[in-house]
C-alpha cells in the first residue's frame, strides 16, 4: 500500500508542452493582465482545479486593479506588492480575513515564482514578502470501511458485463501512491516499470528543474499491476496512462463513490489524504510519508499535524490491508 483532474471538457487531451508554450508568449515587457492569462493556462495544464485557478487569477487581477493591469511584469517591484497588501488590508474598505490574506500572498508568490521558473524574470519581487500561514480545516478522508467499499465496488466493475478495469486502475493507484491530481494527469506509460529490481514502480516526473525535488518512485502492488494489464488491453493508451481530461476522471471517482454508498464526495484530494493516513497508521516513518507525498519539510509541518489529528478522530486502527 502506498496532491489533487479538473473541470475541463470531457475527453480533452493535455499536451505536455502547453505550459512551456504559454511561458514563451510571456516576456519581461508583457502586461500583467496578459501574463495572468498565460499563468491561468499553465495552472490548468498542470491539473489545478477550476476553483483554484479562478481564485489565484482573481487575486492577481486585484493586484492589477491596484497597480494597473497594463503594467509590465518586469516593472513590478517589492514595494508595489507591499503597498498593495497594505491597501488591501487597511485602505480598500473591504474586509480581508487572515485566510484570504494568506491565499492572496500565496497567489502572488506562485505567480512570480512561475515567471522566474519560466525565465521571464531574473529577480523575484515577491521573495521578501513573508508568507502568512493559516492552519486550514482538517481534510475529509475515507474510513477503513469506506476504503473497502470503494475498492470492492471498483473491483465489481472489472468483472461485470463490461469488464471495465479503468476505475479500479485509477482509484487503487491513488489510494496506494497518494499522488496529486496534476501528477496523475502527467503519468506516461514509460513512467511505469513492472520489471524493476525493486518490484513494480511508478516514477513521478517533473519537467521543471526547480521541481525536481518532487520527483520520486513509488511501489505498485501486484493487485494493481493485474488490473493495469487488463486496462492496457482494453483501452490501449498510447502515451499517457489516463488520456482523458481531469474532469472526466473526476466523474469516474464521483460515480464509484456514489455506487459504494458514500455520503462523501470522493475526490483526488480525499484519496491522497487517505493514502497518507493509512501509511501513518501503519507506522510508516514520517519522513518516508513526506517523501512519498513529494512535499517539503516546511509543508510537512502542517501535514504531519493534520495526519495526527485525523488518526485520532477517524477511527483508523494500526495496520491496513493492501489496496
Amino acid at each position: 500500500m502506498t496532491e489533487a483532474m479538473e473541470q475541463l471538457p470531457l475527453f480533452s487531451f493535455i499536451s505536455p508542452d502547453d505550459e512551456a508554450k504559454a511561458a514563451i508568449r510571456v516576456h519581461p515587457d508583457t502586461s500583467l493582465s496578459a501574463a495572468i492569462n498565460a499563468w491561468g493556462e499553465a495552472l490548468e495544464t498542470n491539473g489545478r482545479s477550476i476553483n483554484t485557478i479562478k481564485a489565484f487569477t482573481a487575486d492577481l487581477r486585484l493586484l492589477g486593479k491596484f497597480i494597473g493591469a497594463g503594467t509590465s511584469v518586469s516593472a513590478i517591484g517589492t514595494h508595489d506588492l507591499k503597498n498593495f497588501l497594505e491597501w488591501m488590508l487597511n485602505k480598500r474598505g473591504v474586509p480581508c480575513s487572515p485566510k484570504t490574506l494568506a491565499r492572496r500572498i500565496t497567489s502572488i508568490k506562485s505567480f512570480f515564482r512561475w515567471l522566474i521558473e519560466t525565465g521571464v524574470l531574473d529577480e523575484n519581487p515577491a521573495t521578501p514578502i513573508p508568507q502568512q500561514t493559516v492552519l486550514s480545516p482538517l481534510p475529509v478522508v475515507l474510513s477503513p470501511k469506506e476504503v473497502k467499499a470503494v475498492l470492492t465496488t471498483a473491483e465489481e466493475l472489472r468483472h461485470n458485463d463490461r469488464h471495465d478495469s479503468r476505475t479500479f486502475t485509477l482509484v487503487s493507484l491513488l489510494l496506494q501512491t497518494g499522488i496529486k491530481k496534476g501528477e496523475c494527469l502527467r503519468i506516461h506509460l514509460n513512467h511505469i516499470d513492472l520489471n524493476s529490481v525493486d518490484g513494480s514502480i511508478l516514477f513521478i516526473r517533473y519537467g521543471s528543474v526547480q521541481k525536481r525535488y518532487k520527483e520520486r518512485k513509488l511501489p505498485l502492488s501486484s493487485s494493481w499491476v493485474t488490473a493495469y494489464n487488463e486496462y492496457l488491453a482494453t483501452y490501449q493508451p498510447r502515451e499517457r496512462l489516463f488520456p482523458w481530461s481531469s474532469r472526466r476522471l473526476e466523474y469516474l471517482l464521483e460515480d464509484v463513490g456514489k455506487a459504494a454508498g458514500l455520503d462523501k464526495h470522493l475526490s483526488f484530494d480525499m484519496c491522497r489524504w487517505t493514502s497518507a493516513l493509512m501509511d501513518y497508521q501503519a507506522g510508516t516513518e514520517m519522513d518516508k510519508i513526506r517523501q512519498k507525498l513529494g512535499i517539503s519539510k516546511i509543508q510537512w509541518r502542517e501535514v504531519g499535524k493534520k495526519l495526527h489529528k485525523l488518526a485520532v478522530s477517524e477511527g483508523w486502527s494500526s495496520g491496513s490491508e493492501e489496496v
